[in-house]
């Protein structure tokens, strides 16, 4: 999950993206705690939240890059 992560990541931000959805699911948290730390470790992420109620809730992460 962390691979793919980082590589989607890298790949949305040269196609020169500003935001990026990612779905993880909601389950029990573990994809989603995988995800928020490799946004943590990424230097051109921004920030990162939870999606809205139309976005995915709990179960998307929504993600801003540095310009």
């Amino acid at each position: 999950m962390k691979a793919v992560t980082i590589a989607y990541l890298e790949e949305a931000r040269k196609k020169g993206f500003a935001i990026v959805r990612i779905i993880h699911g909601k389950g029990v948290g573990v994809q989603r705690e995988i995800v928020r730390n490799v946004l943590k470790d990424t230097e051109f992420v921004k920030g990162f939240k939870s999606g809205d109620e139309f976005g995915g809730g709990a179960g998307s992460t929504i993600v801003t890059f540095r310009d």
